[in-house]
């Protein structure tokens, strides 16, 4: 009997061995998962506060960089302000140690420095000023308002007298106008007398030409249609000749508006009327009227 008893406690010790066995493992296993596990969570707190480190290094970096760029510009600034500006100039909160005994109308006078700017700007107009007088008063080498002036006026006579001697020549029958300047009707008798008394006799009465004094024309009686015969001659080339290449448009529109006026004169010896009456305009009157 002492045989089974042997075996029987044997295999409960190995059963007993092995269990403790497996146990062991498991809670190997669960404390090296745990240990990973606090590895890991350390592992990424560590990633995210060297990322956020990081970030605050760079934005120190970039906020240093911007100050330093503001107060390089700052510094550019106040020394050009110190040179050309009113650096000198004392501020405001320090204004009564330089502010004058003397005061007028409850206002005080500060004893403080013109602004280099205004003081340069005074200078260059001392030096503009001695340029100025020896270039256009002493040396004479610039011209003066009155001269421009002068030449201006006779260039604009030049142009006025251009336009003038364009616009008369381009007179013809379809643009002529009457001339009612008295000074220009004496000029243009003087044309008359010239070149047109010895046909027409110098009150106008007429000789070898028709009476130019009545209403009767043989060619027309209006402006238009005297300039016409005095400038192309009679009609088909019979009678009075053709003045255009005597005369310059501008006469021949003078002497016709000068013969207008002979209308309704009474000449010495007038002669018959020749032609056909003449019908003007309801309220218009010959000049010589």
């Amino acid at each position: 009997m002492l045989i089974p008893f042997t075996i029987l406690g044997t295999t409960n010790l190995a059963t007993a061995q092995s269990d403790a066995s497996g146990a062991l493992d498991n809670t190997s296993l669960l404390v090296v998962l745990g240990v990973l596990m606090i590895i890991t969570i350390l592992v990424l707190f560590i990633c995210i506060y060297v990322l956020y480190s990081l970030n605050l290094i760079i934005e120190d970096k970039k906020k240093k960089s911007d100050a330093k760029k503001e107060s390089a510009k700052a510094s550019l600034w106040m020394r050009l302000n110190q040179k050309f500006g009113s650096g000198k100039l004392v501020p405001v909160s320090e204004e009564k140690e330089i502010m004058l005994d003397h005061t007028y109308d409850g206002i005080s006078e500060l004893n403080n420095h013109m602004p280099p700017w205004l003081k340069y700007l005074f200078y260059a107009t001392i030096v503009f000023a001695v340029v100025y007088v020896l270039h256009y008063m002493v040396l004479g080498t610039g011209k003066l308002q009155i001269q421009e002036y002068e030449e201006e006026l006779a260039e604009a006579e030049r142009l006025a007298g251009a336009q003038s001697l364009l616009a008369s020549s381009s007179i013809d029958e379809h643009n002529v106008t009457l001339v009612t300047d008295e000074a220009v009707i004496e000029k243009a008798k003087a044309l008359y007398t010239q070149n047109c008394a010895a046909c027409h006799a110098a009150d106008g009465g007429g000789s070898v030409g028709p009476n130019l004094t009545d209403e009767y024309w043989i060619l027309g009686g209006d402006i238009k249609d005297i300039f016409n015969t005095v400038s192309e001659g009679g009609r088909d080339g019979k009678g009075m000749v053709a003045w255009k290449q005597s005369l310059k448009p501008v006469e021949i529109a003078q002497v016709s508006s000068y013969i207008m006026t002979l209308a309704g004169t009474s000449p010495a010896n007038p002669k018959a009327p020749e032609g056909d009456l003449f019908q003007r305009p309801k309220g218009e009157a010959p000049l010589g009227q």
